[in-house]
Protein backbone atom coordinates (compact mmCIF):
# COMPACT_ATOMS: atom_id res chain seq x y z
CA UNK A 1 0.00 0.00 0.00
CA UNK A 2 3.03 2.41 0.61
CA UNK A 3 4.11 2.32 -3.07
CA UNK A 4 0.34 2.95 -4.09
CA UNK A 5 0.72 6.25 -1.97
CA UNK A 6 3.86 7.49 -3.68
CA UNK A 7 2.80 6.60 -7.43
CA UNK A 8 -0.34 8.28 -7.21
CA UNK A 9 0.86 11.04 -5.32
CA UNK A 10 3.52 11.49 -7.63
CA UNK A 11 0.71 11.32 -10.53
CA UNK A 12 -1.47 13.83 -8.77
CA UNK A 13 1.98 16.16 -8.69
CA UNK A 14 2.42 15.57 -12.27
CA UNK A 15 -0.92 16.14 -13.68
CA UNK A 16 -1.32 19.37 -11.68
CA UNK A 17 1.94 20.87 -12.94
CA UNK A 18 0.48 19.81 -16.52
CA UNK A 19 -2.63 21.83 -15.74
CA UNK A 20 -1.07 24.39 -14.50
CA UNK A 21 1.13 24.83 -17.89
CA UNK A 22 -1.15 23.63 -20.39
CA UNK A 23 -2.39 26.53 -22.55
CA UNK A 24 -5.76 24.79 -23.82
CA UNK A 25 -8.38 25.15 -21.25
CA UNK A 26 -9.76 21.27 -22.56
CA UNK A 27 -6.31 20.18 -22.08
CA UNK A 28 -6.00 21.16 -18.64
CA UNK A 29 -9.28 19.99 -17.77
CA UNK A 30 -8.21 16.47 -18.59
CA UNK A 31 -5.29 16.52 -16.85
CA UNK A 32 -7.14 18.50 -13.64
CA UNK A 33 -9.59 15.48 -13.40
CA UNK A 34 -6.35 12.81 -13.54
CA UNK A 35 -5.21 14.88 -10.29
CA UNK A 36 -8.43 14.59 -8.88
CA UNK A 37 -8.70 10.93 -9.30
CA UNK A 38 -5.36 10.72 -8.17
CA UNK A 39 -5.74 12.55 -5.19
CA UNK A 40 -8.82 10.34 -4.30
CA UNK A 41 -6.80 6.93 -4.50
CA UNK A 42 -4.29 9.09 -1.77
CA UNK A 43 -6.43 10.15 0.22
CA UNK A 44 -8.35 6.34 -0.10
CA UNK A 45 -4.61 4.53 0.75
CA UNK A 46 -4.68 7.28 3.87
CA UNK A 47 -7.56 5.47 5.31
CA UNK A 48 -10.27 8.38 4.53
CA UNK A 49 -12.70 6.40 1.65
CA UNK A 50 -15.62 8.61 2.31
CA UNK A 51 -13.30 11.62 1.56
CA UNK A 52 -12.25 9.98 -1.07
CA UNK A 53 -15.87 9.40 -2.32
CA UNK A 54 -16.22 12.95 -2.14
CA UNK A 55 -13.29 13.76 -3.89
CA UNK A 56 -14.55 11.87 -7.12
CA UNK A 57 -18.33 13.07 -6.90
CA UNK A 58 -17.94 16.30 -6.24
CA UNK A 59 -14.31 17.71 -8.01
CA UNK A 60 -14.22 15.19 -10.66
CA UNK A 61 -17.60 14.83 -11.38
CA UNK A 62 -19.61 18.52 -10.50
CA UNK A 63 -16.73 20.93 -10.67
CA UNK A 64 -15.33 19.76 -14.00
CA UNK A 65 -18.84 19.66 -15.66
CA UNK A 66 -19.61 23.12 -14.11
CA UNK A 67 -16.08 24.23 -16.10
CA UNK A 68 -17.40 22.16 -19.03
CA UNK A 69 -20.36 24.74 -19.04
CA UNK A 70 -18.68 27.60 -18.56
CA UNK A 71 -16.52 26.85 -21.74
CA UNK A 72 -19.75 26.46 -23.43
CA UNK A 73 -21.08 29.88 -22.10
CA UNK A 74 -18.22 31.48 -23.67
CA UNK A 75 -19.70 30.44 -27.37
CA UNK A 76 -16.46 30.84 -29.16
CA UNK A 77 -16.12 31.91 -32.83
CA UNK A 78 -15.88 29.55 -35.69
CA UNK A 79 -12.14 30.79 -35.95
CA UNK A 80 -11.75 29.07 -32.16
CA UNK A 81 -13.07 26.10 -33.21
CA UNK A 82 -11.48 25.24 -36.10
CA UNK A 83 -8.15 26.47 -33.96
CA UNK A 84 -8.99 23.69 -31.27
CA UNK A 85 -9.18 21.34 -33.92
CA UNK A 86 -6.16 21.37 -34.96
CA UNK A 87 -4.63 21.33 -31.45
CA UNK A 88 -6.63 17.90 -30.16
CA UNK A 89 -4.83 15.58 -32.26
CA UNK A 90 -4.52 11.59 -30.77
CA UNK A 91 -1.26 12.50 -29.42
CA UNK A 92 -2.31 14.93 -26.47
CA UNK A 93 -4.32 11.85 -25.48
CA UNK A 94 -1.25 9.71 -24.95
CA UNK A 95 0.25 10.68 -21.60
CA UNK A 96 -3.15 11.16 -19.59
CA UNK A 97 -4.01 7.83 -21.49
CA UNK A 98 -0.97 6.14 -19.50
CA UNK A 99 -1.59 8.24 -16.32
CA UNK A 100 -5.11 7.06 -16.36
CA UNK A 101 -3.67 3.52 -17.21
CA UNK A 102 -1.54 3.42 -14.11
CA UNK A 103 -4.41 4.68 -11.72
CA UNK A 104 -6.64 1.74 -12.83
CA UNK A 105 -3.71 -0.93 -12.14
CA UNK A 106 -3.66 0.90 -8.27
CA UNK A 107 -7.28 0.94 -8.08
CA UNK A 108 -7.53 -2.85 -8.92
CA UNK A 109 -4.53 -3.57 -7.35
CA UNK A 110 -6.32 -2.02 -3.83
CA UNK A 111 -9.55 -4.20 -4.18
CA UNK A 112 -7.56 -7.29 -5.59
CA UNK A 113 -5.20 -7.12 -2.83
CA UNK A 114 -7.51 -7.09 0.51
CA UNK A 115 -4.99 -5.43 2.34
CA UNK A 116 -6.72 -3.63 5.57
CA UNK A 117 -5.39 -0.72 6.10
CA UNK A 118 -4.74 -0.11 10.36
CA UNK A 119 -4.29 3.34 11.43
CA UNK A 120 -4.17 5.00 14.53
CA UNK A 121 -6.92 7.01 15.00
CA UNK A 122 -10.35 5.78 14.33
CA UNK A 123 -12.44 6.22 11.19
CA UNK A 124 -14.79 9.56 10.66
CA UNK A 125 -18.02 8.29 9.27
CA UNK A 126 -20.10 10.92 7.13
CA UNK A 127 -22.67 12.11 9.67
CA UNK A 128 -19.59 13.53 11.55
CA UNK A 129 -18.33 15.03 8.45
CA UNK A 130 -22.07 16.77 7.61
CA UNK A 131 -22.02 18.15 11.71
CA UNK A 132 -18.92 19.45 11.52
CA UNK A 133 -19.30 21.23 8.22
CA UNK A 134 -23.11 22.62 8.81
CA UNK A 135 -21.98 22.98 12.62
CA UNK A 136 -18.99 25.38 13.54
CA UNK A 137 -17.98 25.59 9.73
CA UNK A 138 -21.32 26.96 8.01
CA UNK A 139 -20.17 30.40 7.45
CA UNK A 140 -17.21 28.59 5.71
CA UNK A 141 -19.63 26.40 3.28
CA UNK A 142 -21.79 29.09 3.00
CA UNK A 143 -18.86 31.84 1.30
CA UNK A 144 -17.57 28.73 -0.49
CA UNK A 145 -21.07 28.52 -2.16
CA UNK A 146 -21.22 32.37 -2.96
CA UNK A 147 -17.77 32.47 -4.51
CA UNK A 148 -18.88 29.63 -6.75
CA UNK A 149 -22.11 31.50 -7.74
CA UNK A 150 -20.16 34.72 -8.13
CA UNK A 151 -18.16 32.81 -10.92
CA UNK A 152 -20.89 31.61 -12.55
CA UNK A 153 -22.27 35.11 -12.87
CA UNK A 154 -18.96 36.64 -14.00
CA UNK A 155 -18.29 33.72 -16.48
CA UNK A 156 -21.63 34.21 -17.79
CA UNK A 157 -21.75 38.10 -18.29
CA UNK A 158 -18.21 37.42 -19.80
CA UNK A 159 -19.27 35.20 -22.39
CA UNK A 160 -22.63 36.81 -23.00
CA UNK A 161 -23.18 38.18 -26.13
CA UNK A 162 -23.85 42.16 -26.83
CA UNK A 163 -26.69 42.07 -29.17
CA UNK A 164 -28.34 45.10 -30.49
CA UNK A 165 -32.19 44.89 -29.35
CA UNK A 166 -34.08 47.63 -31.00
CA UNK A 167 -37.85 48.20 -29.52
CA UNK A 168 -40.83 47.11 -31.90
CA UNK A 169 -42.18 50.54 -32.46
CA UNK A 170 -38.88 51.08 -33.45
CA UNK A 171 -37.97 48.34 -36.04
CA UNK A 172 -40.12 50.06 -39.12
CA UNK A 173 -38.77 53.27 -38.79
CA UNK A 174 -35.09 52.29 -39.53
CA UNK A 175 -36.37 50.31 -42.32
Amino acid sequence: MELTFYVASAIAILSTIMVITRYNMVHALIYLIISFLAIAIVLFVLGAPFIAALEVIIYAGAIVVLIIFVIMMLNLREETVQQERSWLTKDIFIFPAILSAILLAEVIYIITSGEQIMLDQPSIDSSAVGMSLYGPYVIGVELCGILLMSGIVGAYHLGRQKKKIVHRFLEHAEQ
